[in-house]
C-alpha cells in the first residue's frame, strides 16, 4: 500500500503539500539557460501546476497532466492553449510521486525545470527541507481494473495491470552495442522509501556520439558531465563513474514514475516498461483515461477499508 501518514486530517490517507515555499537556482538541460523555480505549498485540489513567471501576455499557467504533454523528444514538455511551455518536468514529478505530495505551485522564470544533477536526489533534499504536511481531503487514486498496454513496433512496448498493493514498477533497457549498459532489468515497490534510497539517486544518461545532433535539433545544449552519465562505446565518461552497476534502467524507471503521475493522482497497479521513453508511457496514460472500464477513482481510504472487510469475510 502507499505509505501511511501521521497526520492532523480526518483522513488516513490524504492529500499532502509543501510546509514552506523552497528556491533552486539550475540550468536547463535542453536549453541550457540558467532557472530560478520556486516550489511553493498549494491548496486542496489543486495538483502540481507550473507558472511561468517570466510570460507576462499570455496564460502562464500549466497543469502537469498527460494531457498538456506536447513533446516528449528525451523528455516530458507540458504546454497550454496559449502555446507556453514547461520541459524537462519528468525528474520533478517523480520526486513529488515518491513523496506522495499532491499540490504544489512551481513557478519558473524560463521554459524548462533545472535539471540540477540529472537525477531526483537534488529535489528530495528541497522536498525534505521544505517539509510536507498533510491536508484534510482523503487521497484519491486511479485503480487499475485490467491490462493496458501500447507496443510501438519497434520493439518498446508499455504495460498497466492490475495490483492492489500500491505501484509496483519493472522495467528492462537492452542497449547491446555498449558494454558500458548492456541490458538491465530492474524491479521496485513504490514508497516514499524506497524511492528516496534506491531511485532518486540515478542519473540521464546519453551517448558522446550523440551530443552534436541533439544539440543541432535545439537539446542537450545544458548536458555535461555534471548532470548526465555519458557513455562512449563501452565507456563511461564521468570520471566519478556509476552511482550504481544498474544506475541506467533505475533512471529509466525513475523517468516513468514521473510521467506515470501525470495522471493526476497516484496509482493502484503494476507498470511494465521494455525498453521505453516519455512517448509511450504518454500514450499509455491516454489510453488508459480512454478506456472506462480499465480503471476507477477511489479514495484510499475507502479502497482499504473495502480490502480489510474482504479478507475479513474470506478468513
Amino acid at each position: 500500500m502507499i505509505a501511511e501518514i501521521k497526520t492532523l486530517s480526518s483522513y488516513k490517507y490524504c492529500e499532502k503539500t509543501l510546509q514552506n515555499m523552497i528556491p533552486c537556482v539550475g540550468i536547463g538541460l535542453h536549453g541550457g539557460q540558467k532557472v530560478n523555480m520556486v516550489l511553493k505549498p498549494a491548496e486542496v485540489g489543486t495538483g502540481i501546476v507550473f507558472i511561468r513567471t517570466d510570460v507576462l501576455d499570455k496564460d502562464n499557467v500549466i497543469p502537469a497532466s498527460y494531457q498538456n504533454v506536447v513533446d516528449t523528444r528525451l523528455n516530458s514538455c507540458i504546454g497550454n492553449k496559449d502555446g507556453v511551455t514547461v520541459s524537462t518536468i519528468e525528474h520533478l514529478m517523480s520526486a513529488f510521486a515518491g513523496f506522495g505530495i499532491t499540490n504544489v505551485r512551481v513557478e519558473v522564470d524560463g521554459p524548462e525545470v533545472p535539471v540540477m544533477d540529472g537525477s531526483a536526489s537534488d529535489f528530495v533534499t528541497l522536498i525534505e527541507c521544505a517539509g510536507v504536511v498533510s491536508q484534510n481531503a482523503p487521497l484519491r487514486v486511479v485503480k487499475i481494473l485490467k491490462e493496458v498496454n501500447f507496443e510501438d513496433g519497434k520493439g518498446a512496448s508499455v504495460s498497466l495491470y492490475p495490483d492492489q498493493n500500491g505501484l509496483s514498477l519493472d522495467f528492462m533497457i537492452d542497449f547491446s552495442k555498449s558494454r558500458a549498459i548492456g541490458r538491465q532489468e530492474y524491479s521496485i515497490v513504490l514508497s516514499e522509501r524506497s524511492y528516496k534510497d534506491s531511485v532518486s539517486y540515478a542519473r540521464t544518461f546519453g551517448f558522446a556520439q550523440e551530443v552534436e545532433m541533439l544539440r543541432s535539433m535545439g537539446l542537450a545544449k545544458g548536458g555535461s558531465l555534471e548532470n548526465a552519465v555519458v557513455v562512449d562505446g563501452d565507456r563511461v565518461l564521468n570520471k566519478e563513474g556509476l552511482r550504481s552497476e544498474n544506475e541506467f534502467v533505475v533512471h529509466k524507471t525513475l523517468d516513468a514514475i514521473g510521467d506515470l503521475y501525470q495522471v493526476g493522482m497516484p496509482i493502484i497497479g503494476h507498470f511494465s516498461g521494455v525498453k521505453s521513453g516519455h512517448a509511450h508511457t504518454n500514450e499509455l496514460l491516454r489510453r488508459l483515461m480512454a478506456d472506462k472500464t480499465a480503471y476507477e477513482i477511489v479514495n484510499l481510504d475507502d479502497y482499504e477499508e473495502a480490502l480489510l472487510m474482504r479478507s475479513r469475510k474470506s478468513a
